[in-house]
């Protein structure tokens, strides 16, 4: 077999990996698509299965848009996801540049530590949590829940950033406080910019995780007006019955402002990923 020969079937074999990875991967997207579409449970339960939505119908869509709270639900999960987002990768930034500049001890025992808390499963926090946002009236509460998510996302947007903030050189922060920069003043104006894929990394990961959580906001919301998309897809399981045309409607509906968050930015969470995993 020539060199040309065995390029071009090295050159297939990818395609076909690649092509059929693809389609695992688009197949449960493109089910809650037609799925969605479909005007009837009866269609959506019937045997031989119909795959394709015969007639296409919006039926769903204007059940959770103009007969639900669906868009209640969505406009709780964008100040929650935010909110969280925001604050916990701005406390992080304090944290992290802290851990990064300066020596003292147990430093490593630290960053263990806040890798350790990742791994503790949040129902064993759920009795002091509850009894936390009780005392503090916070039960029932975007604001109770966005604290929540923010310390949630805190431990793991301190762990990434210390990996940007050990490649920023010193020197440049050095060379603010000769132009007479504080810490902070530097830290900001100078280091910040310099790391702006992982802030944007982190911003990012902390928005689509808070976005996606369900079981802090099943256990400590459970009035309608605030709850988030997740616990009003949780909603839609009956007792006896599970509503999964207004369910994979929610859901696509759900997708896109992460997908146009994650569109937008992938630039800088590649950056971001990329230059998080070497150090020096």
């Amino acid at each position: 077999m020539t060199t040309k020969s065995r390029r071009k079937l090295v050159a297939v074999i990818k395609f076909v990996l690649l092509g059929s990875f693809l389609v695992l991967v688009m197949f449960p997207f493109v089910w809650m698509l037609l799925t969605s579409l479909k005007s009837s449970q009866g269609e959506i339960y019937a045997f031989p299965v119909k795959y394709l939505p015969n007639p296409v119908s919006f039926v769903n869509y204007v059940e959770m848009l103009w007969k639900g709270s669906f868009a209640r639900y969505m406009l709780n999960s964008l100040i929650c996801s935010s909110v969280a987002a925001c604050c916990s990768v701005f406390i992080a930034i304090l944290a992290s540049y802290v851990i990064s500049r300066f020596r003292f001890r147990f430093k490593g025992a630290l960053l263990l530590f806040f890798l350790i808390t990742q791994m503790i499963p949040m129902f064993i926090m759920l009795a002091p949590l509850y009894q936390m946002l009780a005392k503090a009236k916070m039960l029932n509460n975007l604001w109770g829940l966005a604290f929540l998510y923010t310390n949630m996302m805190i431990p793991f947007s301190v762990v990434t950033l210390c990996g940007f903030f050990d490649n920023v050189p010193k020197s440049l922060e050095e060379a603010a406080w000769i132009d007479g920069c504080g810490y902070l003043s530097a830290l900001f104006r100078v280091a910040v910019p310099v790391i702006k894929p992982g802030i944007a990394a982190s911003i990012i990961f902390a928005f689509i995780n808070s976005w996606n959580e369900l079981f802090m906001a099943v256990m400590f919301i459970d009035v309608d007006k605030y709850k988030t998309i997740p616990v009003g897809l949780n909603g839609l399981i009956l007792k006896y019955d599970i509503k999964w045309g207004e369910m994979a409607a929610g859901t696509i509906m759900s997708l896109i402002p992460t997908m146009c968050l994650f569109a937008f930015a992938q630039k800088y969470m590649i950056e971001g990923l990329t230059a998080g995993a070497v150090k020096g």
